[in-house]
């Protein structure tokens, strides 16, 4: 969708493309309620801004939105359709590296309570699976800033695919020189 269309969207229905990017009803308030934006850089620089402000209430909301690496989402929808996209690169067919992430994904919720969030838009398996065993080694504090740094690129990803810039049209090609 361009920007000139984003701000043309009623109030609810704008929120509700927010909050596909993260479900933090606050933020997607904050965000809709600073359009019309000069650009779609500067609307990306606010809904950046205004993540930075999320409470550990906000990040903990919209991770109950996020399925674990390695599983789709529970329900379908456009949140289920980013998810899988996102981990794309997580071969749900390789039963080690399957097996591999439950016991991951298991350990971590058991260590810190919560589902195990990376923004996996561009990653492999392999390099999914040696973040998540950096980040059990974290200290509470050190995984909730991780957590919600996560988050924030995840928005901002999906942000980025919901609103673009107005593609120009290309200039016109001068004819050629006739031959002589």
């Amino acid at each position: 969708m361009q920007l000139e269309d984003f701000h043309a969207l009623g109030e609810a229905d704008a929120q509700a493309l927010v909050r596909r990017c993260a479900d933090v009803p606050s933020w997607a308030a904050a965000v809709v309620a600073a359009r019309p934006y000069p650009s779609v850089a500067a609307l990306r620089a606010h809904a950046d801004d205004a993540a930075r402000r999320w409470t550990a209430s906000d990040v903990e909301q919209a991770l109950a939105d996020h399925p674990r690496i390695g599983e789709r989402h529970r329900t379908p929808g456009a949140t289920a359709a980013l998810s899988a996209r996102e981990q794309a690169g997580v071969d749900p067919a390789d039963a080690r590296v399957a097996a591999r992430l439950a016991d991951g994904n298991a350990r971590y919720e058991q260590r810190f309570g919560r589902v195990f969030l990376v923004r996996a838009a561009g990653r492999s398996s392999a390099e999914i699976l040696a973040l998540l065993e950096r980040r059990l080694t974290h200290d509470d504090a050190t995984e909730a800033a991780v957590t919600a740094q996560q988050l924030r690129e995840i928005a901002a990803l999906r942000l980025a695919d919901l609103v673009d810039d107005p593609v120009e049209a290309p200039a016109p090609r001068p004819a050629p020189e006739p031959v002589a």
